[in-house]
């Protein structure tokens, strides 16, 4: 694969989620899972450790990206994040970070320019660590909870709901690529709907 500026990346992207098999299919792993199709679409792999992560690269529109999968737990993503942040000099908000969401329905997306955590450990992790809340971000619905909420939040997809997550991972894998290439403002109109 062929890059404009070897050694230089213009946008990290942070997949959110629990490493480690037992968490592999559950709903706060849909970053995870969203990682997984990105880089099957790029055909590229997400497999090198490195800042407390697995890390990979791709390219859109001439834009080199450096992905991330933290292998911290959930609640310390911004340790891998701010680590990578310094050590490429990327600025918060070329920091595209895609999670999962409780408030969403199962399978839709949102992206926001900003924004608080909105109750998501990962999120507010990297805010606190990273300077602010000034990135970008792709939000995955994985439905409202219908018990308590860790448990909700690390129980498993199955079925049908296995199916709309796999097929919103797609969509957000495209819609990575749309904000990298024309905005996040463009993005939201394509895709917040």
């Amino acid at each position: 694969m062929f890059f404009k500026k070897p050694g230089k990346y213009s946008w990290i992207v942070v997949f959110l989620g629990n490493p480690g098999p037992k968490y592999a299919m559950t709903r706060h792993n849909a970053g995870f899972i969203t990682a997984e199709e990105y880089a099957k679409k790029k055909g590229v792999r997400i497999d090198r450790l490195k800042f407390h992560a697995l890390t990979g690269e791709a390219e859109t529109c001439g834009e080199r990206l450096f992905l991330m999968k933290p292998q911290t737990f959930m609640n310390e993503s911004g340790k891998a994040v701010h680590e990578a942040m310094c050590f490429y000099k990327v600025p918060l908000d070329r920091v595209l970070v895609v999670s999962d969401d409780v408030t969403l329905d199962l399978g839709r997306i949102r992206i926001r320019r900003s924004g608080s955590a909105g109750g998501h450990n990962g999120l507010k992790d990297i805010i606190a660590r990273c300077g602010g809340d000034g990135f970008p971000r792709i939000k995955l619905g994985v439905g409202k909870p219908e018990h308590d909420m860790i448990d909700w939040v690390l129980s498993p997809f199955r079925d049908a709901d296995a199916v709309e997550i796999f097929a919103a991972a797609r969509r957000a894998s495209d819609a990575i690529d749309g904000i990298v290439s024309e905005g996040v403002d463009k993005a939201m109109n394509d895709y917040n709907r």
